[in-house]
């Protein structure tokens, strides 16, 4: 019986750790990172802004130089080392140039005769469905028009891998699924020059429809914490229940990381007045409660349901699910979320007992919002400037951190009338808090 073969390597990242800043104060963005890519595959980094998916791609990419660590292509049977290309969030389109003109650059860079530059850049504006655009320029395209100049621009040049960094993410919802289809109708019947796909995401369902094996990605710092191999056939529906099944698991896994109370390992890094807060409104906190409190979910919610029904993507959701968890609020049990007590009664609450109950909330749970009432409590003029804060919050984070854990800090406690805050002065005070 004839072995089959093991799918050949094409990069192979060994050990990764990358910081921003000096070492060892700078901000870790990636440690111990080690992935395969082989051929025949999609893979998908799944995980929030900020746990360094993309600086993994650029590093793969060669845009960046990771601090430890290595990233190797293996050649193939001639000794030809795989070749890379990149797709972009932002398209990254030169508006001065027309389609045929900017999907042609690669090829110039590469000093290709201009006869066979504009052969292959033609070949590549067909392949993408944008025949009879060669001559317009980018502004007179929609974002999805934009971004297919930007996959063709990245196919011209027949790479091995093809890097698509949050590719998506700039379109709406429509035109979005319509590129993701286009994208893997291509692929499945082999059009298109590449290898691999790796892909950066922060959505959920996305991530399944697309990926052959899915890496989900931690935060401070970026890790591999999980590796998801998706079986399920091509095209994929997001109704089948096995698909259903399997993007409550990846919620189930992601939201396991998140504790009941914060530590390092979830959103809220640190004990203490050093929890990074998330920048999450009360009417948003507000509106999530409503939402499930509500019919049909009466209390209890699946965290897919919630991202479909109300468009929001894990950069959204999460934030808002977690600070409801450190309020007490909402339970997350494995893929759903659960109201507490506390929280049906916030969702039937006047403004005044809303009020209340949620300054309740922060003085029982929010160290930070404790030590501002705390300091103004025992001062004789009640008042402290703002910048006393900053430079605490400073000594266990970055300060873009700081700054926005105390907005966040601030937002909440003005809501709940804990401390009055006067931004000309950037000064807190007890004015009227009760």
């Amino acid at each position: 019986m004839a072995t089959i073969p093991a799918p050949r390597p094409l990069v192979e990242v060994e050990a990764l750790r990358h910081y921003y800043g000096p070492v060892p104060s700078g901000h870790l963005v990636l440690e111990d990172v080690n992935l395969t890519l082989v051929e025949n595959e999609i893979v998908g980094l799944l995980g929030r802004s900020g746990s360094g998916k993309s600086t993994l791609l650029r590093s793969i990419a060669g845009l960046i130089r990771p601090r430890e660590g290595e990233v190797r292509f293996d050649a193939d049977e001639a000794g030809r080392a795989p070749t890379v290309s990149m797709v972009f969030q932002t398209f990254a389109l030169f508006p001065w140039l027309t389609v045929l003109q900017n999907v042609e650059l690669g090829l110039e860079a590469l000093k290709v005769p201009a006869d066979e530059r504009r052969t292959r850049a033609l070949a590549a504006i067909d392949l993408i469905g944008l025949d009879g655009f060669e001559n317009a320029y980018p502004k007179e395209l929609s974002g999805g028009m934009r971004q297919r100049v930007g996959l063709a621009r990245a196919l011209v040049v027949n790479p091995s891998l093809l890097l698509m960094d949050e590719p998506f993410s700039a379109l709406d919802v429509l035109t979005a699924e319509t590129l993701r289809t286009d994208l893997l109708d291509l692929w499945s019947e082999g059009r298109m020059p590449i290898k691999s796909i790796l892909i950066v995401t922060h959505n959920i369902e996305e991530a399944v429809l697309m990926c052959d094996r899915i890496l989900v990605f931690s935060s401070n710092p970026g890790r591999v914490v999980a590796e998801i191999k998706v079986d399920l056939p091509q095209p994929r529906d997001r109704l089948d229940p096995a698909f259903r099944a399997l993007v409550d698991d990846i919620y189930a896994r992601m939201t396991a990381r998140i504790p009941a109370t914060p530590t390092r390992d979830g959103h809220f890094p640190g004990t203490g007045i050093s929890m990074i807060l998330p920048r999450v409104s009360t009417n948003t906190l507000a509106g999530l409660i409503e939402e499930v409190d509500a019919a049909p979910f009466d209390g209890r919610a699946s965290m897919a349901e919630l991202a479909d029904s109300l468009q929001l993507e894990i950069d959204e959701l999460f934030p808002i699910a977690e600070t409801l968890q450190l309020l007490r609020f909402a339970d997350l049990q494995g893929a759903d979320i659960v109201l507490t007590a506390g929280a049906r009664h916030y969702a039937e609450a006047d403004v005044d007992h809303r009020k209340a109950l949620f300054a309740n909330a922060l003085l029982a749970h929010v160290p930070l919002v404790q030590h501002l009432r705390r300091i103004l409590d025992e001062r004789a003029s009640h008042t402290a400037p703002a910048r006393r804060f900053r430079d605490e919050l400073e000594d266990h984070m970055s300060p873009d951190y700081a700054d926005e854990t105390l907005r966040t800090a601030t937002l909440w406690g003005r809501y709940a009338e804990i401390f009055a805050y006067d931004e000309d002065s950037d000064q807190f005070s007890l004015e009227d808090p009760e």
